[in-house]
């Protein structure tokens, strides 16, 4: 007995449809449609995902014969009406959502700290910086990457684990998100216009104290800004999908569950991608050698080799080779992307 056979039974038998099993899976319809068909195979956490909600093991769902057994006395269902967060996303994009400004915001106080500090104690100088203000810089650095890095490597492996999420947000949803986007940016404004107050009061009495309430409301309104334009962005489903499937290369592509369609366009643009490069970087390396050829080419003609020095204008030209192959990739780029043929 097939895979598609015993899908097709295990999905009949709970009256599940293709669309709620996509959501339990976290991929699109279309994948599930491929399943059945036999066009594609699915991942191996997502076969095991299905053994979860199936009740079923991995070698009975792939290789053996579930057709004849009944369905669970318990079995996986998806609540009825429209799409639901099966695989964390909300979640996910909120702790996004607060450890991304956190590790901004932690970096600018470890600034302001550092100079309100600044000349406390007596300790050596760094680069003309107070040694104590270099270490809690260092410090606060350390403290924002405490959170950035652990959310870069948890949104990473979010995006892997599910390139395609279907969107769950409803009007009210992107409502409510873009009413509290404005309260976050006007809260953060007023908090940068509130450190630029200190700024001006404190100035002339204490520098140190204007520096560190300018950098710590800064910090204040920076963190308000990016905290609530993230929970604004999730709501963009859309923009998700598109930005991962993007960012897939063309190992992940072959095997992501998207759409056939989206699959073929993102796989052209790859491949337009590629050729814009190795055009790109052929005529930087034309142009490295063009500007050699100008910069060297004067020792051809002097009397003296020996007292030649690349100074002057032979130097001048060398300079202006790698803007103008700067420029001239830029124009390739354009026109291969304009009237590039689809692939």
């Amino acid at each position: 007995m097939s895979f598609r056979d015993n899908l097709q039974h295990l999905r009949a038998s709970r009256n599940m449809t293709q669309e709620q099993l996509a959501m339990l899976l976290g991929v699109s319809r279309q994948s599930v449609t491929k399943w059945e068909a036999e066009k594609s195979y699915p991942e191996m956490d997502k076969l095991l995902k299905m053994c979860q909600i199936f009740d079923c093991t991995l070698d009975d769902l792939v290789q053996g014969d579930l057709t004849a057994c009944e369905a669970s006395s318990s079995p996986a269902t998806v609540p009825a009406g429209p799409p639901t967060d099966i695989c964390g996303y909300d979640e996910h994009q909120r702790m996004m959502a607060w450890k991304v400004p956190t590790g901004i915001a932690a970096i600018l106080v470890g600034i302001a700290i550092g100079l309100f500090f600044e000349g406390a104690v007596e300790l050596a100088s760094w680069d003309g910086r107070d040694a104590l203000f270099v270490i809690i810089v260092l410090v606060g650095i350390l403290a924002g990457l405490a959170f950035l890095v652990p959310a870069g490597m948890d949104h990473a492996a979010f995006q892997k684990a599910h390139p395609y999420v279907e969107d769950f947000y409803t009007d009210e949803d992107r409502a409510r998100a873009r009413k509290a986007f404005s309260g976050g940016l006007i809260g953060g404004i007023a908090c940068i216009v509130v450190g630029i107050g200190f700024l001006f009061v404190f100035e002339k009495a204490a520098e140190n104290i204007a520096l560190f309430f300018l950098l710590f409301f800064i910090a204040l309104g920076v963190w308000n800004i990016v905290h609530w334009s993230m929970l604004l962005g999730r709501t963009n489903v859309a923009e998700y999908n598109k930005t991962v499937a993007e960012d897939l290369e063309f190992e992940d592509l072959m095997t992501a569950q998207i759409d056939e369609a989206r699959r073929k366009e993102l796989l052209a643009a790859k491949r337009a991608d590629r050729k814009i490069g190795a055009i790109c970087g052929a005529i930087m390396i034309v142009a490295t050698i063009v500007g050699l050829g100008l910069l060297f080419a004067p020792v051809l003609t002097s009397a003296n080799p020996d007292e030649f020095e690349p100074l002057g204008t032979s130097a001048a030209w060398f300079w202006v080779t790698w803007p103008v192959g700067g420029m001239i990739c830029g124009i390739v780029t354009l026109l291969m992307r304009a009237f590039g043929k689809d692939e």
